[in-house]
């Protein structure tokens, strides 16, 4: 297609979203519509298959994020038509000493917005991405499903389940991006058995930012892969990822079992994870109905497809819970992966989806369970929690097995999470936030590691080299050699 043709597409496309922009000025550091082309100083777009848009109402959607604590306002939005438009604007970045990021805008039909917490994907006076240009489902097969960066792992789960598979392990909460969560990691209640859904991801393609369209795996191009895949979109844009699947089961049998004692939690946390009789296994702490205490809870799922049906006395043998308290449920595995949605809708309902979400999330070493825990739960007023609520789950840190995955220096490690929903207007999220950063440096000096997709304010560059640690060198190497002039993603924060 000739560049007349993509001009007049881009044109026809533009129309209705603002006033079409053709160049960057370098000298007013502004968009420059056709009226103003002429000028010397005006570096004129590469021809797109897409479009790029700079309307007010498209720029104040891609300002904020979920966490609600950063604005950051791009000056321009890409809505990329092909791999090739994000290689034409990567390109035209460097060129032009612009920044560029990828914004998954995941989420509901309703309700589309970036789930980072804090501006983890803004640029602030650059060009955002909107990933939903790359949201086909290319193929899937018995075993793997090739799919574009920007579908969510809901649309993902509902194209598999329709074929009775599913991704072995991803989130809990699926209205997320591909590229967004294989970019971060992603926990939910099977990464004991398998993994993190990073861990899932056996092949990508991306656009680097150097402006290069190159496919990595862990045999092809095994250094960028593993920069790629935990790195936070610090090397390269995400266009397509090939993920593993495996024959889904028809229901699942959930226990929830509780405690009063932390130790016997842990000991039957870590049994259950090394006899590995359950696929799911989480947990979290709660309040007990008449507030007395604090239980802290186990839940674990046994995935089975009749005529096959759990043996409940096998399965809850040898554990240590408050038996009276035991809760059984059985679901069918379809509704069991969408379970979710609900409570989203309830969240909507009640008004605390609009407002700010001081989330954190932390992995505690196993050797520290019985300090941190005790020391979170002597701060936190279960208040604070608002419609929210905590997970404490454990998983095996060497099935975690790409290096830009910060996990703390032991066997077994904990997922500690405060997922806060405070009520409209409450006047001390700063507080939340100075409290989240408290827990933080507690947790570091204990050998602990964060979690990169919550709110902890104040992270220096010194302090993510901390984080990464080991890991550090590589992650400086291939930013150099993969986005030589730095301009992908600098909401992060890890090097200014």
């Amino acid at each position: 297609m000739g560049s007349s043709a993509h001009s007049r597409r881009n044109l026809l496309k533009g129309i209705g979203a603002g006033a079409v922009v053709v160049g960057w000025n370098a000298v007013t550091g502004t968009w420059a519509t056709a009226e103003a082309a002429a000028s010397p100083a005006v570096v004129p777009l590469p021809p797109l298959d897409g479009t790029l848009e700079t309307s007010s109402a498209v720029l104040d959607e891609f300002s904020k994020d979920w966490g609600g604590f950063v604005t950051a306002r791009p000056k321009a939005v890409l809505r990329p038509g092909s791999v090739q438009d994000v290689v034409r604007i990567v390109n035209y970045a460097r060129a032009n000493c612009l920044k560029v990021s990828v914004n998954g805008q995941s989420g509901t039909a309703d309700d589309q917005e970036s789930h980072s917490f804090w501006g983890n994907a803004s640029v602030p006076g650059g060009i955002s991405i909107d990933a939903k240009g790359f949201s086909k489902i290319h193929s899937i097969t018995a075993t793997h499903a090739v799919v574009g960066a920007g579908v969510s792992l809901h649309q993902l789960s509902a194209a598999t389940l329709d074929r009775g598979l599913i991704v072995p392990s991803q989130t809990d909460y699926l209205r997320l991006s591909v590229g967004g969560v294989g970019s971060v990691g992603g926990f939910g209640g099977t990464v004991p058995k398998y993994g993190l859904f990073s861990d899932m991801i056996e092949e990508i393609e991306v656009v680097t930012g150097a402006g290069q369209v190159l496919t990595a795996s862990p045999s092809v191009r095994p250094d960028l892969f593993n920069a790629v895949i935990n790195g936070a979109g610090q090397v390269a844009v995400i266009t397509k990822a090939k993920v593993r699947l495996m024959k889904a089961p028809q229901r699942v049998r959930m226990f929830t079992l509780s405690y009063t004692d932390l130790a016997k939690w842990q000991q039957d946390q870590e049994f259950l994870m090394r006899d590995g009789r359950f696929t799911h296994q989480g947990g979290g702490f709660s309040r007990k109905p008449d507030n007395s205490g604090w239980w802290y809870q186990i839940e674990v799922g046994y995935y089975y497809t009749p005529p096959g049906s759990p043996n409940e006395t096998a399965l809850l043998a040898g554990l240590h819970d408050e038996r009276s308290a035991l809760q059984v449920h059985d679901h069918l595995f379809r509704d069991w992966t969408f379970r979710v949605d609900p409570g989203e809708q309830a969240w909507k309902d009640g008004g605390f989806w609009d407002g700010p979400h001081p989330w954190l999330h932390l992995l505690v070493p196993a050797s520290k369970i019985q300090t941190f825990v005790p020391y979170v739960l002597s701060e936190l007023q279960v208040e604070q929690l608002g419609a929210g609520f905590t997970i404490l789950s454990p998983f095996q840190t060497a099935k975690v097995t790409r290096p830009l995955f910060a996990k703390p220096n032991e066997p077994v490690a904990y997922l500690c999470d405060l997922l806060r929903m405070p009520p409209p207007g409450d006047p001390d999220i700063q507080a939340y936030l100075a409290q989240n950063r408290k827990f933080y440096e507690k947790l570091v000096s204990l050998g602990g590691k964060r979690y990169i997709i919550g709110a902890v304010p104040g992270m220096t560059p010194a302090q993510w080299q901390r984080h990464f640690g080991a890991a550090w060198p590589f992650l400086v190497a291939s930013k150099r050699r993969y986005d030589p002039d730095g301009v992908l993603t600098p909401g992060q924060g890890f090097f200014s």
